[in-house]
């Protein structure tokens, strides 16, 4: 109470605070508050606005729809869904099963083969870890490739250190891998590929059937990070020959803190549980599952598969007039990955001759992520940048704009209006853009440091 209390003396000795700009404005609650919370600083009108979402690879909001799904599951049904001799557990149980159900339905596989996991960074390490260590008598490599996320490559960093071989594909300039490489890089004693289906940074598409077909013609289990694809684009585990696939919950307007695996059954893939436990889901992933997060997910998985082609077209046109606003209006500007093979809600642009941490404090009414790693306290540019061979420059001055679901054409014309101006600012300040305006080739010049 005296902290809450000299907090409030403290802020009106100070005066008010600057107003914080952005678009949208959140509402407040006027309910009353119950006794016991008046002392509660209520918020200040400055504090309503906050800037534009578009960055939906790192997390979606909810769908309203995955929120009403859940609440009766957050309240009223509160049982344990392993608990079988009442009804409390028996009606957590078939939520369960229903939402399992929910989840198979959109990658077109048996419900059985549904694991449900605290995320993709779960699934990913029972999938690597669990494929490699199970085989390991006979098998001792695992193929990857260079721009899989981090939970994948440490994942197999740690296999590295267990004794196993790991091979780290190249991608092209593109961002997609050679297959050549790939069915060069298969030896007799590979027991793993894995590749993800979408990339996070860049948005490209792997060519996930060709490498189920190779995989599966050289006996060779093939796993996919589908993270940021699942629900996005169409998936068929069965026509893709996919034999494992991680999935997560907030990646498709779900909860945070779900995801699940698919583990195909015929012809059985055999993994050893990282974690040891009760023995749940099938002893793959011991730990009570959390009915109310995995009937979000299992909402979040049908309205995809209810909306994706309406959902994928919206995007597209969204995503191409983002491109054409800024392209048409800025020199210089340099689509990162494929055109063509890749998914339209992820894109990623270089603005050369400008900083992208700059440029993302400047665009500070828009919520958005730089393709440079400056925003994790590292000077290094993006491992995925430097893999298509993106120059250090450029990789520096990238940007990511991610449009899903709720995204509006006013927030994509806001975006790329404010892009376009503060680009123009900033360039202007730069004497690098000076001297290019001026003809000068910056790549003949030799840099000295005094």
């Amino acid at each position: 109470m005296l902290w809450r209390a000299a907090c409030r003396v403290a802020t009106r000795i100070a005066g008010p605070s600057p107003p914080r700009r952005g678009l949208r404005l959140r509402g407040l609650d006027q309910s009353p508050h119950p006794p016991g919370f008046s002392d509660v600083v209520p918020p200040t009108e400055e504090t309503v606005f906050r800037p534009l979402y578009m960055d939906v690879q790192a997390t979606t909001p909810m769908d309203p729809r995955v929120l009403d799904a859940m609440l009766p599951y957050l309240i009223n049904y509160y049982g344990n869904p392993h608990s079988r001799t009442h009804s409390y557990g028996w009606e957590s149980e078939a939520a369960v099963e229903h939402a399992r159900q929910q989840v198979a339905s959109l990658i077109g596989s048996d419900p059985r083969e549904i694991i449900f996991t605290s995320g993709a960074t779960e699934s990913n390490n029972i999938a690597i870890k669990g494929v490699a260590r199970f085989y390991k008598l006979r098998k001792k490599h695992v193929i990857t490739t260079q721009t899989e996320h981090k939970c994948v490559l440490d994942s197999c960093r740690s296999l590295e250190a267990e004794g196993f071989k790991v091979t780290y594909l190249p991608v092209q300039k593109n961002g997609i891998i050679d297959l050549k490489d790939l069915e060069a890089a298969i030896q007799p004693d590979t027991s793993l590929v894995s590749v993800m289906t979408v990339n996070n940074e860049i948005g490209v598409r792997q060519p996930i059937e060709d490498i189920g077909r190779i995989c599966s013609s050289r006996k060779v289990y093939f796993h996919t990070d589908a993270a940021q694809g699942v629900g996005k684009i169409p998936l068929n585990v069965n026509d893709m020959k996919i034999d494992l696939m991680s999935i997560s919950g907030h990646k498709i307007y779900g909860p945070k803190g779900v995801g699940a695996i698919y583990i195909r059954r015929r012809p059985r893939v055999r993994v050893e549980a990282v974690q040891s436990g009760g023995g749940q889901e099938r002893g793959m992933r011991s730990g009570t599952v959390p009915t109310p997060l995995v009937v979000g997910m299992g909402a979040a998985c049908e309205l995809a598969q209810e909306e994706m082609e309406n959902d994928h077209k919206r995007i597209s046109l969204l995503a191409e007039r983002l491109v054409e606003k800024i392209m048409s209006n800025l020199p210089d500007v340099v689509m990162n990955g494929d055109p063509v093979q890749h998914y339209p809600g992820c894109i990623n642009l270089s603005f050369a001759y400008v900083e992208g941490e700059s440029l993302l404090m400047a665009l500070k009414d828009v919520a958005l992520s730089s393709g440079s790693a400056c925003t994790s306290a590292s000077l290094e540019p993006s491992y995925v940048l430097r893999a298509i061979g993106t120059d250090e420059d450029l990789a520096h001055s990238s940007i990511r704009f991610g449009i899903g679901r709720f995204t509006t054409e006013e927030e994509v014309d806001y975006t790329a209006e404010k892009c376009i101006y503060h680009v123009k600012r900033l360039r202007e300040m730069s004497p690098l853009w000076e001297m290019v305006q001026d003809g000068i080739d910056l790549k003949t010049i030799k840099w000295t440091q005094h």
